[in-house]
């Protein structure tokens, strides 16, 4: 078709030089596109159909002999585009196809439903031609939808080929050109099918454009045949190619969701796995030049997003520079300001294929595309997204629906995210069409809105404060601590990141803020593994206010971090230390108190006994003296557990029950959620002591109280730690089943759990096993 082209665009070349017209000249003339004109004189687009060629030899003004030869050459010249061809003459391009096993099946199940014989046939089917046992039932359509470069028509086309056995009649290939300036309309796209389906040209005359929908739709009902639409633009380009009834199957492919489609299946797509996409560069590159540097090929791999197209400019990058190694090509790629230029082959370039996408954008989700790139965590909701572009929330859900459905943005539950790549593309569009200023005040303005929403949803937990106040309006729902607990989750890697920038400007009073707000929160996500970069920093900035009962304040809550979320016993001891001396300067009970507490815990983990029941004395002393009944607790808790350490069981139970019934006496006078974590703890260290004596079936009581306590308050890491306890108790009791559960249980707890608690389990379930 290629030469046939050439010979077309060649004629229509040397007619329009003869009628002395330039392509904006003819292109005024027959109102076809500059652009449509250069392509078919170049042979880059296929010939026209005949409305275009009439069009054409309008705006020429040819005589009768100059029309038809133009017609002519046409006619000689009809491509896939317009004529679709069978499944054995589809595009090179999936000789190289790895994984997408499950896309796979799923398609030659709809395929095997396609062909299955109607149960109810037409009654007035008469049983003699191709698929008409099937032609009352609806056609099978197939969606297969996802981001640019995802590999959709390959999948199409790897899967036509597997299926074509099933579709005798035919398998069809019609090319949409969905990202064209001037895609071409249905009723061409509809032409172009019948005539390949072999439907006359009388016929085609007869029935003229009015009647060409009901000719199509008669014709493929009595075909068994795969038509593959591939690259669509939108539902409306789509929707008139779809058959109403049939023994075939549509697969459709599309970077849009097409989400107004009826009755589809649909088939998103995206980034291949791990194995899959090491596969996919090794049979590029060659098993042994892959096997020379497998890491180097994973981080390949892994610079790439899994994208198959990417995968592909980067294994065929190395399949022609035979002197570079897996490992060079590597480190080109980890620059993330140079990999999309890397990501080049030819002319073949990834962030062309992104561009196509984003220059279909309306201006205001352009602009929300641009500015997403600012957001550093890995996802982001519609409120914080939101205060990127000022827009409202509704407004802003909608630029973001449009992303998603474009494929330029992925979504779960509420959350958006971006493709590696795409963001990375996002970011060159930003620093290309806004200036520094403008992306450093929509940054400043997320960064201000995210830690404003931390504190008021950080307070839930704080003594004195639970609710936001009357005056708080916003669009993110903080009206239960649950719900701020999930929001302070969902938002954590955001928040954090305008928590360090906004440490970086010297805004101490704002970090110490945030940090203090945080502070009874952050028992309940313990393992989330930035606590001590939070309190550390707000330490920092608070020695830098220049306020020494700020600084002793935030220097006990980063002992706490050291000590508990990071087991770093030492360095938490001597925070502690540092602790007490600036409480000591301010001349505060309270935090000295604390300071003292936070010691005693260290010396604890470090097998000094008796310094940490000198400390934990002192800190109770403290406390009850400043009349902090929190405090209070937590020394009541830390004395049984000092018991326990020292073997002194029965007298640990002992302490620990005065310390349930303190607790039971104080009421609310205790903050719910300090009230809730404290006793969990003690009933966890009452159960440990009752382990001790082998008096288990009390121990399984008061641990599965303690599981049963972390659970139902979301505290995911206290209930891991509990779970593996109540396992080694009721294994004690002869319980191994039940046992299992519990260290099952904890493994299923996901990446908030204690992640020593986790190998715990792993290593009991192995004991069992054995």
């Amino acid at each position: 078709m290629a030469e046939e082209s050439a010979v077309f665009g060649s004629l229509l070349r040397e007619l329009r030089l003869a009628a002395s017209l330039t392509l904006e000249g003819l292109a005024e003339a027959s109102g076809v596109s500059v652009r449509g004109i250069g392509d078919l004189e170049r042979g880059r687009r296929a010939a026209p159909q005949r409305r275009t060629v009439a069009a054409l030899a309008d705006g020429l003004g040819l005589d009768e002999a100059e029309r038809e030869r133009l017609l002519a050459a046409a006619r000689s010249g009809r491509s896939p585009g317009y004529s679709p061809v069978g499944v054995r003459a589809f595009p090179r391009g999936i000789d190289d196809f790895v994984g997408r096993e499950r896309e796979l099946v799923r398609l030659a199940e709809l395929a095997d439903r396609a062909v299955a014989p109607h149960p109810h046939p037409h009654p007035h089917a008469d049983g003699g031609g191709p698929g008409t046992a099937a032609s009352g039932k609806p056609a099978v359509v197939a969606a297969v939808s996802g981001p640019p470069g995802t590999g959709k028509t390959t999948l199409a086309l790897h899967g036509a080929r597997q299926l074509a056995d099933r579709f005798p009649d035919g398998q069809l290939l019609v090319d949409l050109r969905g990202m064209d300036d001037a895609p071409p309309e249905p009723a061409e796209l509809m032409l172009g099918v019948l005539k390949a389906l072999g439907v006359a040209d009388r016929d085609l005359a007869k029935a003229g454009p009015q009647g060409r929908p009901g000719l199509y739709r008669r014709a493929l009902a009595d075909r068994r045949y795969l038509l593959v639409l591939d690259n669509a633009r939108d539902e409306a380009q789509v929707r008139p190619l779809l058959p109403g009834s049939g023994g075939g199957m549509v697969l459709v492919t599309s970077r849009r969701m097409l989400t107004g489609l009826e009755s589809v299946h649909r088939m998103p797509l995206g980034e291949l796995g791990a194995d899959d996409a090491a596969a996919f560069l090794t049979g590029l590159v060659g098993a042994e030049r892959a096997g020379a540097d497998e890491a180097a090929l994973v981080e390949v791999a892994q610079r790439c997003g899994h994208l198959p197209l990417a995968l592909r400019v980067a294994g065929n990058w190395l399949a022609t520079r035979t002197g570079w190694s897996v490992r060079r090509l590597a480190d080109r790629l980890a620059l993330e300001e140079r990999r999309l230029d890397a990501l080049a082959a030819g002319d073949v370039r990834v962030s062309a294929a992104f561009d196509l996408s984003y220059r279909q954008l309306t201006p205001p989700a352009a602009r929300l595309f641009r500015r997403l790139s600012l957001v550093e965590g890995p996802d982001v909701g519609a409120a914080c997204a939101a205060r990127l572009t000022g827009q409202m929330l509704f407004d802003a859900e909608d630029a973001l629906e449009e992303l998603v459905e474009t494929g330029l943005l992925g979504v779960e539950g509420d959350r958006y995210r971006f493709h590696d790549l795409l963001r990375l593309f996002a970011r060159t569009r930003l620093e290309a069409e806004e200036s520094t200023e403008d992306a450093a005040r929509a940054r400043a303005a997320m960064d201000r809105w995210l830690l404003r929403t931390a504190v008021v949803a950080g307070r839930w937990y704080e003594p004195d404060h639970g609710a936001p106040p009357k005056t708080w309006q916003d669009s993110v729902d903080l009206s239960t601590a649950d719900k701020a607990r999930q929001w302070l989750q969902a938002e954590g890697a955001n928040w954090l990141a305008a928590l360090r920038r906004t440490a970086a400007a010297g805004d101490h009073a704002t970090v110490v803020e945030v940090a203090e707000a945080l502070h009874w929160f952050s028992d309940q996500w313990i393992f989330w593994g930035h606590w001590p970069e939070v309190f550390g920093t707000a330490a920092d900035s608070a020695q830098a206010l220049d306020d020494p009962l700020v600084e002793a304040t935030q220097l006990n809550y980063h002992a706490w971090a050291l000590l508990l979320c990071e087991g770093r016993h030492r360095a938490g001891l001597d925070r502690s230390a540092q602790a007490l001396a600036a409480a000591e300067r301010a001349g505060d009970p309270g935090q000295q108190a604390w300071a003292h507490f936070y010691r005693a815990w260290a010396h604890r983990l470090l097998g000094d006994l008796a310094a940490a029941v000198d400390h934990n004395g002192h800190a109770a002393r403290l406390f009850e003296a400043a009349g902090d009944l929190h405090g209070t607790l937590q020394a009541m808790g830390g004395h049984g557990m000092s018991l326990l350490e020292e073997g002194r069981a029965e007298e640990a139970i002992a302490s620990d029950q005065r310390a349930l019934a303190f607790l039971d006496e104080s009421g609310d006078r205790i903050e719910p959620h300090i009230s809730r974590i404290t006793r969990l703890n003690l009933y966890a260290n009452t159960g440990r002591a009752c382990l001790a004596l082998k008096r288990w079936d009390e121990a399984v009581t008061h641990l599965q109280t303690a599981v049963n306590l972390g659970r139902d308050s979301g505290n995911t890491a206290m209930e891991g730690r509990f779970l593996i306890t109540l396992g080694i108790a009721l294994l004690g009791a002869g319980h191994q089943d039940r046992a299992r559960l519990a260290f099952t249980r904890c493994l299923s707890l996901g990446a908030d759990a204690d992640p020593q608690s986790v190998s715990q389990a792993r290593e009991q379930l192995a004991r069992i096993d054995s």
